[in-house]
């Protein structure tokens, strides 16, 4: 077996609050029945949060996307089987009812997004491919108004941000986006 061509990135469902657990739980089955050739990774994507306690700013590990758990593995033999019965986990993403024995892996893009690796160089390039530019309708397709399309009121391309003016409920509402939560429409 080839390991660069059969690992993928795949989606754990796990039961919300419970992501630790499978985390611990599946690295020690890899550790324990020595699957390491199989299963490389086990992730769970966090960001800081700052809030501010007794005026002081702290900073606090959130959970980016709770309930889901990024696995880094080749989907042979017992492995999907091992990981849909790890206790505290519902199944892979895009799974019917848990009876596929197909799971979807991630596409390169989506996991470098989540991962926030995005290559400097690709994200140049990219920038150099697409750029954008006043005027513009573009459509939101991450954070809490994605879906949503707007007009490009800013570029500042040093800090890769746009300002977009989106339509919510009825009045037009500027917002500062990174140039990788939207695109062209």
């Amino acid at each position: 077996m080839s390991e660069k061509e059969q690992k993928q990135w795949y989606v754990v469902r796990a039961i919300g609050g419970k992501e630790k657990k499978v985390k611990e739980y599946i690295e020690n089955e890899v550790r324990q029945s020595h699957l390491e050739n199989y299963i490389s990774q086990v992730l769970i994507p966090t960001e800081k949060i700052y809030q501010i306690r007794n005026g002081k700013k702290v900073s606090k590990e959130s959970v980016s996307y709770p309930g889901y758990v990024l696995v880094e593995a080749a989907l042979v033999g017992e492995i999907p089987f091992i990981l849909r019965n790890t206790p505290n986990v519902l199944g892979f993403l895009n799974d019917t009812k848990g009876n596929s024995m197909e799971a979807t892996p991630l596409r390169p893009q989506e996991v470098s997004r989540i991962l926030g690796r995005v290559d400097e160089l690709s994200e140049s390039e990219e920038e150099n491919e697409v750029p954008f530019f006043v005027g513009e309708t573009v459509k939101v397709i991450d954070g809490p108004f994605s879906s949503f399309s707007g007009t490009i009121e800013a570029v500042d391309n040093d800090r890769k941000k746009l300002t977009v003016s989106v339509k919510i409920f009825g009045r037009k509402t500027p917002m500062e986006l990174s140039f990788m939560q939207v695109e062209k429409e």
